[in-house]
């Protein structure tokens, strides 16, 4: 059984749960049985990353035991942004409105992209290590984006049909793109036949602490799901924060299953299910649904690098993308 208190957003589960098997029952007409159906699967889903979240926690908890680190060390992580670089964000309008974005600026109050103006890597990177951009904190449902066709590209919630876009249950990990990196969409992928989704490569952190949203946090690349979401390539890379506790133990996706047991099968599924209470089809996966290892998705991450610098450059048009000006960034 689980001995520690789990997150508060957890607590409601059971009831909603309940309501979603009282619709399902009494469901007049069938798309209503189906979206109560959706939904329940998505709390189960979330049921089973709760009892992983049961599993990992420990890990966290052994290592301050251990003297490793302790509870001061993890506030003070909590406090560092693992030597990000000089920049700083700046909300504007009300949170939870359309008018609401997150800018990004240098220390001397210049508007930057997030994903043109920040570096890929760390000028000292490690091996594999590259930066994020935190889009969504962990154990949040707003759906938080960068936004591709604006100037400056901000951080805005994504709409659908005209009203603001949240998930119908919290994310467990948090999640940003790494910058300087583009989905082609006029580009086959040559086993998997598909083509990107115009966006960033997506990032799973799947580390100890949450992140603030518009944080620029160092990471460490470990492994990739290759999402196929409404027939598009949509990578998700799976990465831990370089200054995590675990970060040391983890280099790649055989070390998540070791460390951090149900952790990748739980990414999978919730990515799998998220938009089917809105009547959506199941996500798939590419290569068998398998996790690909760290060196697979480093390559992932370098070509859709060379994507970036050819629309970044004007080699490749840009249609509704802002990108600024026309000239590689350096890296």
């Amino acid at each position: 059984a689980c001995c520690t208190t789990l997150p508060p957003q957890m607590k409601d589960w059971t009831i909603t749960a309940s309501g979603q098997m009282r619709g399902l029952a009494g469901g007049k007409h069938r798309h209503q049985q189906h979206q109560c159906l959706a939904r329940l699967l998505f709390i189960i889903t979330g049921s089973f990353l709760a009892v992983s979240y049961c599993q990992v926690l420990p890990t966290f908890t052994a290592w301050g035991n251990s003297g490793v680190i302790s509870a001061r060390g993890l506030q003070h992580i909590a406090r560092k942004s693992a030597a990000s670089p000089d920049i700083r964000t700046e909300a504007r309008g009300d949170e939870g409105t359309e008018s609401f974005r997150r800018y990004f600026l240098t220390a001397e109050g210049n508007e930057i992209s997030p994903w043109h103006d920040v570096p890929l890597r760390p000028q000292d990177a490690g091996k594999a290590e590259y930066w994020m951009v935190t889009e969504i904190p962990k154990m949040t449902k707003a759906k938080m984006e960068i936004a591709t066709k604006e100037p400056a590209n901000p951080i805005a919630q994504d709409k659908k049909k005209g009203k603001l876009r949240d998930y119908h249950g919290p994310i467990f990990w948090n999640y940003g793109y790494l910058p300087q990196t583009w989905e082609d969409p006029g580009v086959e992928h040559p086993q998997l036949k598909v083509l990107g989704d115009n966006d960033p490569v997506d990032v799973v952190e799947i580390g100890s602490r949450a992140h603030t949203q518009g944080e620029v946090v160092r990471v460490k690349i470990l492994g990739a799901l290759a999402m196929i979401d409404d027939g598009e390539l949509d990578w998700k890379m799976l990465a831990i924060a370089a200054d995590d506790p675990l970060a040391p133990q983890l280099n790649d996706v055989a070390d998540i299953d070791k460390h951090m047991k149900g952790v990748i099968s739980g990414i999978r599924e919730w990515f799998r299910w998220y938009k089917t209470p809105d009547g959506k089809p199941l996500n798939e996966f590419g290569y068998d649904e398998a996790a690909l290892g760290r060196d697979r998705a480093v390559g992932v991450i370098e070509e859709t690098h060379g994507f970036w610098q050819k629309l970044r450059s004007g080699s490749t048009e840009a249609k509704e993308l802002w990108i600024g000006d026309k000239q590689p960034a350096a890296v």
